[in-house]
Order: structure tokens, then C-alpha cells, then sequence
């Protein structure tokens, strides 16, 4: 989701578990629209030896008044940071307002230039991440690029051995594919951050902002819209992600460029992780995203078949569609060590 002025945003609020009907209808999916699809991409992490085969689809959004739009939507993918063949970084940005794209290329190009040079990246992930998202939102604002009313949320994943560091600003998403007997479930490993989240909405709300929909703001009571935040005297910013990056404006009244993070340990039982931008997860369900991609071989047609399935359910609710970016990796051959023998997917 963006911001009013800019990039628009659904009237359907989006959530892990809800926006969509086709549960489990799993369906081949050719879609005439993908943009930019590159190959299926393999990278070995020797500590563990296990395989990562990874794909990424970026597929430009729909806007009848605006035909020659650019893909705000950027992502990363840098193998071998620091030339270690363990540590791995993939990463999705999703840029808004008027400069938008500026946005998310600069946070793609930083990120992976400050983590190159940090020294302490091996010894304390957790620190190094958060002081790279904080260094580069520091020089947003510094930059020429004006983020009076523009910026972008990002979401990375470290791969650091069977290690994985998750740090998210704003709602895209990553989830995780977890094998449980004969099912495929789905483990959310991020929280998108709108005031739709009670701490979120309580922090903003200290910080001075109003939360309304726009339906709220325009005198209705009832609406769809998702809430927003606005300053206390005015029709702005209206962003409905509650951390970002930029976005000078909305950080008057809240919104913070301090990423959550997480961490989480393969197992053998982990089959694949998806990164993707909201416009995917506005109507399918995180769920609904991993059963997709279990029912296809090859990751490039999971993508392909996600992003066709999201196209289509953004023009049955919408007369546009978000931009998409989608990078799905799987997990190959991964053996854990238990207790004098190793365990093997």
C-alpha cells in the first residue's frame, strides 16, 4: 500500500489470512502482462551444503490514467556478500509518491553496499541490519530526491548459513514454506506494519496522527478504505504502512524507518521462502501464495502463475492493479546435523 498523493492504495484491507476466496484452487496461469521474468538462478551454501534455486518476476502495475507509469518496484538479490559463499541477501522494495522508483533503487544500491563494507555483519547480523536501514534513510533524506511525500518500504532476508535475518519496513512480505506431514503450511514470517496492528496504531497515534480511511476524513462512516494517517490539521500524507523509509512528511507524525526484525532457523522441513512486494498479498492470501508455488516444479512458473493470479483478482476488485515484484527460493538438500548424525530433506 502507498500513500494518497502517489501511488493509491486498494479499499480492501489487506491481512495474512483474508482477501481472497481461491484458497487452495490452484490453477496454471499464463499471463500476457509480465514485463521482466528472469532464469532460474542457483547459489550454493557450502557450510550447510545446501542449494538455494531462486526466481524473480517483476510485473508492471495498470492505471488507466496513467498508461506509461514506471515500476516503482525494485528488488535485490546479492549472493557471496563479502565474498563468503554463506551469506546471501534477497530483498524487495516497494516505492511511492511521485519519486517513488528514486527511492527504491537508492535502498536497493545502499543496502547492499553498506553490508559489503560492515565488519560486523558476521559477528552481530541483528545490529548491522538495523544500522544499515537507519544509515540509509539518514541519507534519503540528505539525498536531492525530494521525500517530502515519497518513499519506499522494504523488506530483505539474510541468508547467513541455515540462518535466516529477516528485517521488514511497511507491508510486503516474507513467508515460509513448512512441511508437516502430507500438508504444505504456510508460516508468516513478517507483520505488515499499518494501523490495522494495535501497537502500530497506538504509537502513531501518540505521535500525533489522525487515523482515519478516507471515507472517515471525507464525513462517511462506513467504507472499506483502510485507515491512514494525516497530520492534525490536514488532508496529508495519508500513508497506510505505519514504518517506510523517506517520507519526511509522515515522519512527523510517526512513521519510522526502524525495521523489525526476526530470525529463524532451517530445517529440513522448509522447503521454500517467498519475498514479495504487497501487490501480490493484497488479494491472496499468504496461504494461498505457498500453495501455488508447491504445485509448480519449477519456480519460474510459480511466479509467473502467482502474478497472473494477482493481476486478475486486482481488475475483478479494482480498475488498476499494484505493481508486483516476487522472488521465490527453494531450499535443496538441506542436511541438519542431530545429535552425532545428519537429518537430510
Amino acid at each position: 500500500m502507498g500513500c494518497v498523493n502517489g501511488k493509491c492504495c486498494s479499499r480492501y484491507p489487506s491481512s495474512p489470512d483474508g482477501g481472497s476466496d481461491h484458497c487452495g484452487e490452484l490453477r496454471p496461469y499464463k499471463s500476457k502482462h509480465i514485463l521482466t521474468k528472469r532464469s532460474l538462478e542457483i547459489v550454493h551454501v557450502s557450510s550447510h551444503n545446501f542449494t538455494l534455486q531462486y526466481s524473480i518476476l517483476t510485473q508492471l502495475g495498470y492505471y488507466q490514467d496513467r498508461v506509461e507509469s514506471e515500476n516503482q518496484d525494485s528488488f535485490c538479490i546479492k549472493t557471496q556478500i563479502q565474498c563468503n559463499p554463506n551469506v546471501h541477501v534477497f530483498g524487495v522494495f516497494d516505492g511511492h509518491g511521485q519519486y517513488g522508483a528514486q527511492f527504491s533503487n537508492f535502498f536497493n544500491d545502499r543496502l547492499v553496499e553498506i553490508l559489503s563494507s560492515d565488519s560486523t555483519l558476521l559477528d552481530d547480523p541483528l545490529k548491522a541490519y538495523t544500522s544499515a536501514f537507519l544509515a540509509i534513510n539518514s541519507e534519503l533524506h540528505d539525498s536531492e530526491i525530494d521525500d517530502t511525500m515519497s518513499g519506499t518500504t522494504a523488506i530483505t532476508v539474510l541468508v547467513v548459513g541455515d540462518t535466516l535475518y529477516l528485517a521488514n519496513d511497511g507491508d510486503s512480505r516474507v513467508v515460509i514454506a513448512v512441511k508437516n506431514g502430507d500438508q504444505i503450511l504456510a508460516e508468516d514470517l513478517s507483520m505488515d506494519q499499518t494501523s490495522f496492528r494495535k501497537d502500530e496504531y497506538e504509537r502513531v497515534k501518540l505521535c500525533g496522527a489522525r487515523v482515519l480511511s478516507i471515507d472517515q476524513v471525507e464525513g462517511e462512516n462506513e467504507g472499506s478504505d483502510p485507515p491512514r494517517l494525516w497530520i492534525p490539521n490536514g488532508m496529508y500524507p495519508g500513508t497506510a504502512f505505519t514504518r517506510s523509509l523517506g517520507d519526511s512528511t509522515a515522519e512527523k507524525i510517526g512513521v519510522i524507518a526502524d525495521p523489525e526484525i526476526s530470525v529463524v532457523k532451517l530445517t529440513p522441513n522448509n522447503l521454500f521462502f517467498v519475498v514479495a512486494s504487497d501487490g501480490v498479498f493484497e488479494f491472496l492470501p499468504n496461504r494461498t501464495v505457498v500453495n501455488m508455488v508447491a504445485a509448480y516444479t519449477d519456480p519460474k512458473d510459480a511466479c509467473a502463475a502467482i502474478a497472473g493470479e494477482s493481476y486478475t483478482l486486482w481488475l475483478e476488485n479494482e480498475d488498476r492493479t499494484d505493481d508486483i515484484i516476487i522472488i521465490i527460493i527453494q531450499i535443496k538438500a538441506l542436511w541438519i546435523p542431530v545429535v552425532g548424525w545428519w537429518c537430510h530433506r
